[in-house]
């Protein structure tokens, strides 16, 4: 008998997208790290975007409207594109913070930023059309997937701190319907300029002019979830702010997950044109991403309290610019000194970019490091650092660049991790 018949795994075809989907490597990394800890080794974890609730806790406040949203039984499906208190406090927290004008019904609320941005590429792209976006960025490479949009990627510079310009996407804008940007980018921490910024504006508006009515507009997704997020003198700066003739083509993300330490409530928001919204609505109402309706409520509530956002944001901002002002010292300290390691000056988000220019130095026990991911081992075996190579976010396999997150750091540690760090760069060759 043929046994195979017989076997509910053999046989089990699957979609080509199901099928060739890639995993995460900032996951896969995780696991490793995981491991470790579980074993006993000291390990400096600053490889995810998210925050220690023990060091970067929610908002009191947040925390207690959470609660009496749950005891007053706000526990029944929410309106699909969000209730009606949210949409209308963002809408008013959009204006008093960022000068922007979008009311309730230009708003859709969802269960964090990842459902508004797949809904984004599904609502603009049909199969085999073109998104255009910079690397190293946040899984667009996943999205461009799961849409079945065709891709192209823009390798952005160190020079530019790997954002990316007019003229990196000029050459490409011809082929593309939809731009996905993010500023304050993830995985660098780094900004547009106002003039950057202004430059990419005008390359859109000038292509929408030459498509007139015959072809879909190109359209840019701005990704700003961690706008509030910004450090020393650097500012954010947005799209329609810059050029009120955007509002027709932009569409934002954004939401409580970064600036409040609130990655698990899971409460983002959408907004933009009425008609995409609208139909970024449709599609997630099948999809079911509502964010719970406890906390909707709860965020309307904690986002009309001004005396209360304004006293997190300041303290959680304090907190994350000590922590990436001190590794950014040590880095320049360890580069002063001979050590082939740089970063960049700190600008916003939780994110440091750091180098590690050690392909082809050999170890103690004479092994060469041959690539990146031998690199990234090392630091991980004999410092005890765990960071995400710039790889994991679509950049060329061959960058010596890293992602630092101080979401989960300890700063007490800090000195603590330089000289493992600095011990482990002494025993190379």
């Amino acid at each position: 008998m043929n046994t195979s018949l017989l076997d509910p795994i053999v046989n089990q075809k699957v979609s080509e997208m199901a099928e060739n989907l890639v995993g995460s490597e900032i996951i896969k990394l995780a696991g490793e790290v995981k491991e470790k800890i579980k074993q006993g080794e000291k390990i400096y974890n600053l490889t995810i975007g998210d925050f220690n609730p023990k060091i970067f806790p929610i908002p009191t406040e947040l925390k207690q409207e959470i609660i009496s949203a749950y005891q007053n039984d706000e526990t029944n499906y929410p309106a699909a594109n969000g209730v009606l208190e949210l949409r209308e406090s963002v809408s008013t927290y959009l204006h008093t913070r960022a000068g922007l004008e979008y009311d309730a019904d230009q708003i859709l609320i969802s269960g964090g930023a990842r459902p508004l941005i797949y809904a984004t590429f599904q609502t603009i792209l049909d199969p085999e059309d073109t998104v255009l976006f910079p690397v190293p960025s946040w899984n667009n490479n996943h999205y461009s997937h799961l849409t079945r949009a065709k891709q192209i990627l823009i390798e952005a510079t160190a020079e530019n701190n790997f954002m990316p310009t007019a003229a990196d996407l000029k050459p490409h804008i011809g082929k593309a319907n939809l731009i996905a940007l993010c500023s304050p980018l993830n995985p660098t921490g780094t900004v547009f300029t106002e003039e950057g910024l202004a430059e990419i504006c005008d390359l859109i508006l000038e292509e929408n002019k030459k498509r007139g009515d015959s072809r879909k507009p190109v359209y840019l997704m701005f990704d700003q979830i961690y706008w509030q997020l910004t450090h020393g003198e650097t500012r954010h700066f947005d799209p329609v702010s810059i050029n009120a003739d955007m509002k027709n083509y932009t569409i934002y993300i954004d939401g409580i997950s970064k600036a409040f330490a609130a990655t698990g409530v899971r409460v983002g928001w959408a907004f933009g044109p009425e008609k995409l919204i609208n139909k970024m609505k449709a599609i997630l109402s099948h999809v079911g991403a509502w964010s719970p309706k406890a906390e909707q409520v709860a965020t309307a509530n904690y986002l009309n309290q001004d005396d209360a956002t304004d006293e997190y944001l300041f303290k959680i901002k304090n907190e994350i610019s000590k922590r990436l002002n001190s590794f950014y010292k040590g880095f320049t300290i360890l580069k002063d000194e001979g050590f082939e390691v740089e970063a960049i000056p700190p600008q916003a988000a939780m994110y440091l970019t750091v180098k590690f220019d050690l392909t082809g130095k050999t170890t103690a026990e004479g092994k060469t490091l041959e690539s990146i991911p031998d690199v990234t081992q090392y630091l991980l075996d004999e410092a005890g650092l765990a960071i995400v190579p710039f790889y994991a976010f679509g950049a060329s396999r061959k960058s010596t660049w890293y992602r630092l997150s101080v979401g989960t750091s300890v700063y007490e540690e800090i000195d603590e991790l330089f000289k493992k760090l600095k011990a482990a760069l002494n025993k190379l060759k």
